[in-house]
């Protein structure tokens, strides 16, 4: 949903940056790579440390690399399929890194078992939705439905891990994980039920 109402918003926004790095020999892999390193520090050092609003604010500052880099192979007209499969390769390490790191926290610093376990049991079912799309398209059917596709399960979590670090009570991060995972739950029956007609037609 958000990326069918907020791509064109954002598109327009980073089109000039879009240009500006390809003038200088910046290449899409490069603002992939770049980004997904940037996503992975951010879950991977600053979340298990507990910095938890400072380790969104520097998350968000390369989250948009998944954008950016979709305007530049545009703007080049890139027609091939390496870029899409390294986009959609790391952002399953991106994703991995996200939710890994606030399991790792609240595992262990953090003191609460319970974000802790819903943290990873919504890394697992995002990994499903996102599997079974690309099987999917990989059979010739497409599974592009769902209530909980990528930018919401991010952004979600993003938004409620950075208010917790701000002093929210952790409460909200609870639930916000455990509505990730029931909205998986209903993408994944969603995807395999569209994937079933298309089959069967």
């Amino acid at each position: 949903m958000l990326n069918k109402y907020a791509r064109g918003f954002f598109t327009a926004v980073f089109t000039p940056l879009a240009g500006w790095l390809l003038r200088r020999g910046i290449t899409p892999d490069m603002v992939t790579i770049a980004g997904t390193l940037g996503v992975m520090i951010g879950g991977l050092v600053f979340y298990p440390l507990g910095q938890l609003f400072w380790g969104t604010l520097f998350i968000t500052a390369f989250i948009f690399s998944d954008v950016i880099d979709g305007i530049m192979a545009r703007q080049q007209a890139r027609t091939g399929k390496w870029g899409g499969f390294l986009d959609s390769t790391l952002d399953r390490f991106a994703d991995g890194a996200l939710f890994a790191g606030v399991s790792i926290w609240f595992f262990t610093g953090g003191g609460n078992d319970a974000i802790g376990t819903a943290a990873i049991i919504a890394l697992v079912l995002g990994m499903l939705v996102s599997y079974i799309r690309a099987k999917a398209e990989s059979l010739g059917f497409n599974a592009n439905v769902g209530i909980a596709e990528r930018a919401e399960r991010l952004v979600s979590l993003l938004v409620a891990t950075g208010l917790v670090g701000l002093g929210v009570p952790e409460i909200l991060l609870l639930v916000v994980l455990v509505l990730l995972c029931a909205a998986s739950c209903v993408t994944i029956v969603q995807r395999m039920l569209t994937v079933r007609r298309q089959a069967t037609a």
